[in-house]
C-alpha cells in the first residue's frame, strides 16, 4: 500500500529525476540476444562482472547459431568465473536452441514468449523489453525492490506486487527511466548494508530514515 500523498510521490520522482539523469542499464549489449544472454548471466552477480565475461563471450557468439557450436563444458569454461555458471549454462543453451527453431535465430519482442524461455523470468523479460525494443515496462530487481519498501512506496517483498505499484506512480511512457533511476539510487546511496542516509536527497521524505530520528 502506498503510504504517502500523492505530491510526495511526485517530489521523489522528481527529485530521481534530477539526480540520475544519465540512468541507464549497465550491462553492455549490442543487440536484443546479447541483452538477453546478459540478463540471464547477471542473476545473484554484478553488472560488472557479467560486462567482463561477455566482452569476450559475444566478440566469438554474437548470436544464438554460433554461441550452439559450444559445448557445455566449453560454455562452463567461458563464463565460470561468474555465479550459478553451470545452471545458466544449460539455460543459455537451451534458450539458444528455442531462438533457432522457433524464432529464426531472433528475441521475441513478447513477454508472454519471452518468460518461457530457460533461466528467464519476470525481471529479466521486462529487462529486455524496456531496453532491447523500447517497450515500456517495470522490472522489479532487488534493489527497486528495496528502495520502494524503504521509502514506504511498498510493504510487500512480493515482486509483482511491487511492480504494479510502480507503474502506477507516473505515465507509461516514464516506467523505464523511474526503473534505471530506483536501480541506480539502490547502487549509489540506498545498499542494502551500509546506505548513506545523510548523503540522501529523498531522505525527506524517506520514513524508514526519519523512523530513526525518533
Amino acid at each position: 500500500m502506498i503510504t504517502m500523498v500523492n505530491n510526495d510521490i511526485n517530489q521523489i520522482l522528481n527529485i530521481l529525476a534530477v539526480t540520475y539523469p544519465d540512468a541507464h542499464c549497465e550491462l553492455n549489449f549490442r543487440n536484443s540476444f546479447e541483452l538477453l544472454i546478459a540478463t540471464i548471466l547477471s542473476a545473484q552477480t554484478t553488472d560488472q562482472k557479467v560486462n567482463q565475461v561477455t566482452a569476450k563471450l559475444f566478440g566469438e557468439y554474437p548470436n544464438p547459431s554460433k554461441m550452439l557450436e559450444l559445448s557445455a563444458v566449453g560454455l562452463e569454461y567461458k563464463i565460470r568465473s561468474i555465479g550459478l555458471f553451470r545452471t545458466k549454462t544449460k539455460n543459455i543453451l537451451e534458450t539458444c536452441r528455442i531462438l533457432v527453431n522457433q524464432y529464426d535465430g531472433n528475441v521475441p519482442a513478447n513477454f508472454e514468449q519471452l518468460v518461457t524461455l530457460p533461466g528467464v523470468g519476470r525481471k529479466t523479460a521486462g529487462v529486455v523489453l524496456a531496453n532491447a525494443f523500447g517497450v515500456p515496462a517495470f522490472p522489479v530487481d532487488t534493489h527497486v525492490l528495496r528502495v520502494a519498501k524503504r521509502l514506504g512506496l511498498s510493504a510487500s517483498s512480493d515482486p509483482l506486487k511491487v511492480e504494479k505499484v510502480l507503474m502506477d506512480l507516473a505515465e507509461k511512457n516514464q516506467w523505464i527511466d523511474n526503473h534505471h533511476r530506483f536501480i541506480f539510487h539502490g547502487r549509489k546511496i540506498c545498499s542494502a548494508r551500509k546506505p548513506q542516509c545523510s548523503e540522501c536527497p529523498l531522505a525527506a521524505y524517506c520514513p524508514t530514515f526519519n523512523h530513526t530520528l525518533i
